[in-house]
């Protein structure tokens, strides 16, 4: 390490760090990952409970999707949008079969440029006049300016009004509610199956099916926002699986539009915005663009991916590990419950443990975590982790928990 490397990792307060301070200043540098563990720049060891926030799904450093992308970095990485490129079509294809009905996707860089996306589709949908977009509160759909204004988080928005206009919130599982927000302006409905930043607070079949209902009676677009819960996670293919069976799906009766990322590229930066043949037919070529979203190196990282996923039947790795890491965790001292899809997990603590101070020990004893609420921690861990490390991990939760009541 070079010595002004060495004094940059010296020194990481938000005054002398060259980074613009967005997350404030790092605590750790990390250097290597591998499958469920990471090591940062002194050569410390983690077990990693939150791969990216849900990006990582098959480990780090996968050797299968690092030899797809060192592939691909040594045959073609542009050629720009006026031109398809090998793994695009085959991607789409296998999205439309996990989904479960006939597709078409737009390619991204990002969630929140394929929430964007989504969101442009929905004014393309409902026409001049009728734009707007319910969204709940305490949802989270990016940090654009226009993915901002769909978060139903007020405190988000303060520092950066006056956001678009366009979007209302409804209070989130209340489907009167959300009824009350819609009238002539309103073109769609955008939801999460699983409400990860706002606390991992789950959707369920009768509050979907009613959604489904109001949007049929409507003539408006039903979008799930599934980018942290896409992609087997929760223990489907997709979060809002959980709530409409096979053939409610197939005959029409799921989600519209469907957008994704994190996990689709394993680590590689993509995300995709995937509509129903109706809704995709909404957009004219000119439409919506993006110079790099779905170039070679990013779509052949998502297309392995995705290939390894359905090779190990990635939906049931998750659901059999998840069973694991609640009847695991339930175990700890301090611990009183769980919530979630999967291994999309909040582990709530008991009363007077204070999450973020939690994860914090974790992190210095050398576990990753998230603390999502002032009470709870997020797990988002690889779906590939070992039942030796989801053990070890725990030790190191227990042990974190104690030190903060000894």
């Amino acid at each position: 390490m070079s010595d002004h490397a060495q004094a940059v990792h010296a020194d990481t307060s938000i005054q002398h760090c060259p980074i613009m301070p967005t997350y404030g200043p790092p605590s750790v540098t990390f250097v290597r990952g591998e499958g469920s563990e990471l090591w940062d720049i002194e050569g410390k060891r983690y077990i990693d409970w939150l791969a990216g926030i849900a990006v990582c799904s098959l480990g780090h450093s996968n050797p299968s999707v690092a030899e797809a992308i060192t592939a691909q970095a040594t045959k073609l990485l542009h050629v720009s949008n006026l031109f398809a490129t090998e793994h695009q079509a085959p991607i789409s294809l296998m999205l439309s079969d996990m989904i479960g009905v006939p597709g078409q996707t737009f390619f991204a860089n990002s969630g929140a440029e394929a929430n964007e996306a989504a969101l442009k589709l929905a004014r393309k949908w409902g026409g001049r006049g009728r734009h707007k977009v319910v969204c709940a509160f305490q949802s989270f759909h990016g940090r654009t300016l226009n993915t901002l204004a769909a978060t139903g988080q007020p405190t988000k928005w303060e520092a950066f009004m006056p956001l678009p206009d366009g979007f209302k919130h409804a209070v989130w599982a209340d489907v009167d509610d959300l009824e009350r927000q819609l009238d002539e302006t309103v073109a769609a409905i955008f939801l999460e199956p699983v409400q990860g930043e706002g606390g991992v607070n789950p959707a369920t079949v009768e509050y979907f099916a009613a959604v489904r209902r109001l949007c049929d009676e409507r003539g408006l677009l039903f979008m799930v926002d599934e980018v942290q819960t896409g992609l087997a996670r929760t223990g489907e293919w997709f979060g809002f699986q959980h709530f409409f069976t096979p053939d409610q799906i197939a005959a029409g009766q799921g989600p519209d539009v469907v957008t994704m990322a994190k996990a689709l590229g394993n680590g590689m930066p993509i995300g995709a915005c995937w509509a129903n043949l109706k809704a995709a037919a909404s957009f004219s070529p000119g439409d919506h663009a993006t110079t790099f979203g779905g170039q070679p190196m990013a779509t052949s990282a998502a297309r392995r991916t995705l290939e390894l996923m359905i090779e190990m039947d990635a939906p049931a790795v998750a659901a059999k590990k998840a069973e694991l890491f609640v009847e695991t965790v339930l175990k700890i001292d301090g611990v009183v419950g769980t919530r979630g899809l999967g291994l999309l997990m909040a582990v709530e603590l008991a009363e007077g443990i204070d999450a973020k101070a939690v994860a914090a020990a974790c992190l210095a004893n050398g576990l990753v975590l998230n603390g999502v609420t002032e009470s709870a921690l997020r797990l988002t861990p690889p779906i590939t982790i070992s039942e030796e490390l989801i053990a070890e991990g725990a030790g190191i939760l227990a042990a974190s928990i104690a030190e903060g009541h000894s």
